[in-house]
């Protein structure tokens, strides 16, 4: 809980009716106290470290440290030491949890990603830890940024994530020291100072309660032991009965005697003092992914509308129960210091049937919602439009735009739920759901590249279902696009060894389809590593798989990437033969286009091969088909190409008819060398300059 008072919204659940209206609650905005601890920490961050002192350079950032338990105020106040100080980094302040809400650390590689990311900066999909800290600390090393890292658990998660120039800042929140971080300047955080601690009791109750009995009042501050966290439970209680004194809170809490901390026991009132259903709602919060609630996910774990959960959330804020969260949307948190309070009853009162229920439903309304969210970017499909009118109003989305925001703010708590499922062990079939519609939803919206980080750590997750539940098949699908990112990253020894492991799943699944895909990657991978007999040999693999079932196009397909290999390793003959087996295979399933661009690499290669007057029979055959296909690039490609091999021909005339013709096609995108129409033409390049033929 953070010195800072929430938001507040709606009417305060409460079994006694209706009730006069509150006094106005605090914003986020304001913050209350601390004036001593901000002082210092400012005064921290110019004061000269020990390195400074001893005449050497700063290697890195300086380092603030906010120790504090939970409740303390410790988030607030780094926040608001970073909007105080915010003019002195141009940069930016990039913000970080370090944990999650049960305190499992986060790991750095997503902490790392996610900072790059409020960069505006991207990194290779499946990058490990080493390399995405070393990418995050090259975009530091000339910007001037402030990091605030929230819930840090150890040093080393601070460490691995600190910037090398002393032009940044960082400011750690944690419950203890950061031991190992030289010159850290650490702050201890104790309880608000009383005048501080009235203010923002005053701001939930009124002045008149205050100053009518201000013995009381400081009582109950020190009863509170100045506990942020503890303060704001303690005033949203007064505000939500008008009629009660501050003196009656205090009598209560004392008469509870010293049974556990005093945030317990203003908890422990004011959740006694909850309706049933809210009490179920607010214990079945703890659930929620990565403590993130919005109105669906409250309705779908208490199983009530959502208008219903929209409602109850705003009146759990005023009652210091959540806090709203800034956001487009509505979305809200359960306070870190809450859900250990929160787990405990959760345990005590719920059945672990209707807890797993609970989350079920959460997962299904979340698969629903992915559903939607990538239907309505199928405008021009019926079956989708038609899926997309009989889902309940509350499930629909206006239009793609807002369901892309959806998908962005809430993608976080998306990956946190899928994360969770399988996690869970107990609800594969539905995590394997929800992953599948992640996939899809990320893909329609933000495109395969740019949801690449995403998609690998969700194909890591499925992986691990399919492994632990014995899915070949799935296991086999999952590694094959494990490897198909790696691939794309330049890992390409890390691709072919998933590519292999893919293969075997297919061979035990049973599938030709993975089994097919994989022998071809694995070609695929081989090429790209440089050893084309490897590659010839998996690439033969694949088509005699393609020819015993029939399937032509593929294997048309398979004879062209045989016959690239061929031509890198300077094999013409064999290209030749495969180039003239693909233009058959394309020839005999209809495939036009396809016939034109194999006979453009069967010209192609005889040019290599020294066979030029054939060269220029086939390449006047390829641009017929060319034009046939109505390919004009391909076609202005082909006559660059027919003008070079008639210039080589002694027929300078005729070549320059050709590339008037090209001109035509192309108009200004004409190439304007040789190299630069070999490249518009798709060309392949040539690796060896072998004479075989």
């Amino acid at each position: 809980m953070t010195d800072q008072a929430v938001d507040t919204g709606g009417t305060a659940v409460s079994e006694e009716g209706p009730r006069p209206p509150a006094a106005p609650a605090p914003t986020s905005s304001q913050f209350f106290g601390r004036t001593r601890e901000l002082k210092e920490l400012r005064a921290d961050i110019e004061r000269a470290g020990l390195n400074t002192l001893a005449g050497r350079k700063a290697p890195h950032a300086r380092v603030l440290l906010i120790a504090g338990r939970p409740g303390s105020g410790r988030t607030a106040l780094a926040g608001e030491l970073a909007r105080q100080v915010a003019h002195s980094y141009p940069d930016g302040i990039l913000r970080a949890q370090l944990a999650e809400p049960d305190g499992t650390p986060v790991p750095t590689e997503r902490t790392a990603r996610d900072l790059l990311a409020a960069l505006g900066l991207t990194a290779p999909a499946g990058a490990d830890e080493d390399d995405l800290s070393e990418r995050l600390r090259e975009a530091l090393a000339t910007r001037r940024a402030l990091l605030l890292l929230d819930d840090a658990v150890d040093a080393a998660q601070v460490d691995a994530l600190l910037p090398e120039n002393p032009d940044c800042l960082v400011v750690a929140v944690s419950g203890g020291p950061l031991t190992g971080i030289p010159d850290v300047r650490p702050c201890t955080l104790g309880g608000m100072d009383t005048k501080s601690a009235l203010e923002l009791l005053d701001r939930y109750t009124g002045s008149v309660r205050i100053t009518v009995d201000p013995r009381a009042a400081e009582g109950l501050v020190e009863l509170c032991a100045g506990q942020p966290a503890a303060l704001v439970l303690a005033g949203a209680w007064l505000a939500h009965r008008p009629k009660a004194a501050v003196a009656d809170l205090a009598k209560q809490l004392r008469a509870d005697g010293e049974d556990g901390p005093v945030l317990e026991r203003i908890f422990r009132l004011t959740y006694a003092a909850l309706p049933t259903a809210a009490a179920r709602i607010l214990r079945f919060l703890s659930l929620a992914p990565a403590g993130l609630v919005d109105p669906h996910t409250a309705s779908a774990l208490a199983g009530c509308s959502v208008g219903a959960a929209h409602t109850t959330l705003d009146d759990f804020t005023r009652l210091g129960l959540v806090r709203a969260v800034e956001s487009p949307l509505p979305q809200y948190e359960v306070p870190g210091c809450l859900l250990p309070l929160l787990r405990p009853l959760t345990a005590a009162e719920d059945r672990p049937a209707e807890l797993q229920l609970a989350r079920a439903r959460m997962l299904e309304r979340t698969v629903r919602l992915l559903g939607s969210c990538r239907a309505i970017t199928e405008t021009d499909s019926s079956p989708a439009r038609e899926k997309l009118a009989g889902m309940p109003r509350a499930l629909r989305f206006p239009n793609p735009r807002a369901a892309a925001d959806w998908l962005r703010i809430r993608r976080p708590a998306l990956l946190a739920a899928a994360r969770l499922a399988v996690a869970d062990g107990e609800l594969d079939t539905l995590a394997r759901r929800l992953m599948a519609a992640l996939v899809r939803a990320l893909v329609a919206h933000f495109g395969t590249q740019a949801s690449a980080p995403e998609l690998y750590g969700i194909h890591r997750l499925v992986l691990d279902v399919a492994e632990r539940r014995n899915l070949p098949r799935e296991k086999a699908a999952a590694l094959l696009n494990l490897a198909d990112l790696d691939a794309r990253t330049g890992r390409t020894a890390d691709a072919l060894a998933r590519y292999r492991a893919a293969l075997d799943a297919g061979r035990e699944a049973n599938d030709p389809y993975a089994t097919g895909r994989a022998m071809e990657s694995v070609g695929a991978a081989h090429q790209e590593l440089g050893d084309y007999d490897r590659a010839a040999d998996w690439y033969g693999r694949a088509l005699a798989q393609r020819l015993a079932r029939d399937e032509r196009a593929d294997a048309a397909r398979l004879h062209g990437r045989i016959a690239t290999v061929h031509t890198y390793a300077g094999r013409y003959g064999e290209a030749l033969r495969n180039w003239r087996s693909a233009v058959t295979g394309h020839r005999r399933t209809g495939d036009v286009a396809g016939q034109a661009r194999a006979l453009s690499e069967l010209a192609r290669v005889q040019e290599y091969a020294g066979r030029p007057e054939e060269s220029l029979v086939t390449c006047q055959e390829a641009a017929e088909w060319a034009r046939r296909a109505d390919d004009v690039r391909l076609q202005a490609a082909l006559q660059l190409r027919l003008a070079d091999t008639l210039d080589r021909l002694g027929d300078p005339t005729a070549a320059g008819l050709h590339r008037a013709a090209a001109r035509r096609m192309l108009g200004d995108e004409l190439p304007e060398d040789a190299a630069s129409r070999e490249q518009d033409g798709n060309a392949y390049e040539i690796r060896s300059a072998s004479e075989e033929d």
